[in-house]
């Protein structure tokens, strides 16, 4: 190989079935030559072995060395992500889930969130609330104003659908949902704690 140049650029994520090769064109992004390009992609960088457990973060240091063994006066030119997260998985991701999980937990969300939003609707004193507005706009004393509870229950649905930006499967809209945000967030702290944690027993080890 000539003194080429090589544009590198790691993926977020990557998954793989045990005692399996994980090869770089699997793992990155590559810009090489077009004789050299398949050959890049075909690298062996990290087997595979039972004492992973179900995670390991491949440092691009590490596929530094692999290429620079293989091609030793290659220039190397790297973007992006400094390292990724290689997850073991021993079945399909594609598996169909499970009707009866699904069901015990939109169970228990749905009876949770709904003792929720009564017992805040009870420490506010909502009906009194809704009362004292039926008053102010009719000036007629009512105890069950259902004018400004019935507007006001569907008000609470048609804002949570507006709010999670979902009906079912289907979105509303292109932008992201608060819990998506949330779950998008906790994911890259969650990668960012794996990577240091990976880093620290790495040194250990040596």
């Amino acid at each position: 190989m000539s003194k080429n140049i090589v544009y590198i650029r790691l993926r977020n994520r990557y998954y793989v079935k045990p005692n399996k090769n994980i090869i770089l064109g699997k793992i990155a992004q590559i810009i090489a030559p077009d004789q050299d390009e398949a050959v890049l992609k075909q690298l062996i960088v990290y087997k595979v072995q039972k004492a992973d457990k179900h995670l390991v973060v491949i440092d691009l240091m590490q596929v530094i060395r692999v290429i620079q063994a293989e091609f030793p006066d290659v220039e190397i030119r790297t973007f992006g992500n400094p390292e990724i997260i290689v997850e073991i998985v021993s079945k399909t991701l594609n598996k169909k889930p499970n009707i009866f999980a699904i069901t015990f937990v939109w169970l228990l969300l749905f009876i949770g969130s709904g003792l929720a939003i009564m017992n805040f609707h009870h420490d506010v004193s909502m009906q009194e609330v809704h009362q004292r507005l039926y008053l102010l706009i009719t000036g007629k004393s009512v105890k069950k104003p259902l004018l400004m509870q019935i507007p006001y229950s569907i008000g609470i649905g048609v804002g949570m659908i507006l709010f999670f930006n979902h009906v079912f499967k289907k979105k509303i809209n292109e932008e992201p949902s608060p819990l998506e945000v949330e779950m998008f967030l906790y994911q890259k702290n969650l990668d960012q704690y794996v990577v240091l944690n990976e880093n620290k027993e790495n040194w250990k080890k040596k």
